[in-house]
């Protein structure tokens, strides 16, 4: 088979791999499509400390079980999988709690251990989700994405009254976006980037409000529009904003930070203390393909509004290239493995 494997930072080849073969409890999955992430190009590039080299990168993926291991049962050949990416040990205090996504020997498929850039890929049974035949294969790979979304705003427990702020329009500031509008029914979003051909995304997945913040302070904008938000996202990941975030909330608002910038944030504990604010962190997913299957199922979410472009795997490098290169046009990029 071949698969895609990062020798080591800067270095990508598409190389020849034995077929494997699953172990007990797990699945075989022959890949079908799959999405890259911003994770993978960190991996690319050696800005990962999670990765350890060669890697098969890739943790959103899609496809048909084809084998299965020692304790799984027959009847799941055949059927059409999207792989949770997270393998936990179940039995630590994280997992113990609802957190298995930050588990105390967490393995994330394509950074910790081969990933789904691969024509085929072996998984743990548990892992791989199976698809209602109404939900078509592209939006199928694009599950792990919106878990995201799931993630964090079940933390922020959005409500139809709040006044929602995401830094970033990225694919994960969008992801939110659509959980925030399409899911929770939040009254007003607002999403602040950089780029208007962003920000026009951000206007077609349904944002209520835009604000390029690269022309004039965000404080000034909202100002002059008596906006306080109450729900703020930090999708951007920039260590100045959580800072800015404190500043722009309102009294008992909920912030959450995405992201994973080495960067020290400097922040006025008064700031938080006297909001009375409450400030999450959120990490991959702990549990939440089932909960995003159904948003796909009863059509609260729509996955093809992020799909910019699609590549197949031979391809992978100029996808990748193009992912980093072209904010303003490109969002997300689907490799294609197998018909």
């Amino acid at each position: 088979m071949k698969s895609v494997v990062i020798q080591q930072p800067d270095v990508l080849k598409i190389e020849d791999r034995p077929l494997p073969e699953p172990a007990a409890g797990e699945v075989r999955v022959k890949i079908k499509l799959a999405g890259i992430c911003g994770s993978d190009s960190h991996i690319y590039r050696g800005h990962n400390p999670f990765a350890k080299y060669p890697r098969v990168i890739g943790h959103e993926f899609f496809g048909l079980i084809d084998a299965v291991g020692q304790g799984v049962d027959a009847s799941r050949l055949g059927q059409r999988v999207s792989v949770d990416p997270v393998i936990n040990c179940g039995h630590c205090y994280p997992c113990s709690v609802g957190k298995p996504n930050v588990c105390t020997s967490l393995v994330v498929l394509g950074v910790h251990r081969d990933g789904g850039f691969s024509e085929y890929a072996t998984v743990p049974a548990k892992n791989a989700w199976v698809i209602p035949d109404a939900i078509p294969d592209e939006n199928a790979v694009m599950v792990e994405p919106f878990t995201i979304a799931a993630n964090v705003t079940g933390q922020l427990n959005p409500q139809e009254n709040d006044v929602a702020l995401i830094y970033g329009a990225g694919p994960m500031g969008l992801v939110t976006l659509q959980a925030l509008k399409g899911v929770y029914k939040v009254k007003q979003v607002i999403v602040v980037d950089r780029i208007e051909e962003r920000l026009a995304m951000a206007t077609c997945s349904g944002a209520d409000l835009v604000i390029n913040n690269g022309q004039k302070p965000l404080q000034e904008t909202l100002d002059e529009q008596g906006i306080k938000p109450t729900i703020i996202v930090d999708a951007a990941c920039h260590p100045t904003i959580l800072a800015e975030a404190i500043s722009l909330a309102s009294p008992a608002a909920r912030i959450a930070i995405m992201g994973f910038s080495s960067e020290p944030s400097q922040i006025v504990q008064q700031g938080i203390t006297g909001k009375e604010l409450s400030i999450f962190s959120s990490r991959l997913n702990a549990g939440k393909f089932p909960v995003v299957i159904d948003w796909l199922s009863h059509g609260l979410i729509d996955p093809t509004k992020l799909v910019t472009h699609q590549f197949d795997y031979q391809q992978v490098t100029d996808a990748i290239e193009l992912f980093e290169k072209d904010q303003r046009h490109c969002c997300k990029v689907l490799l294609t493995f197998s018909e």
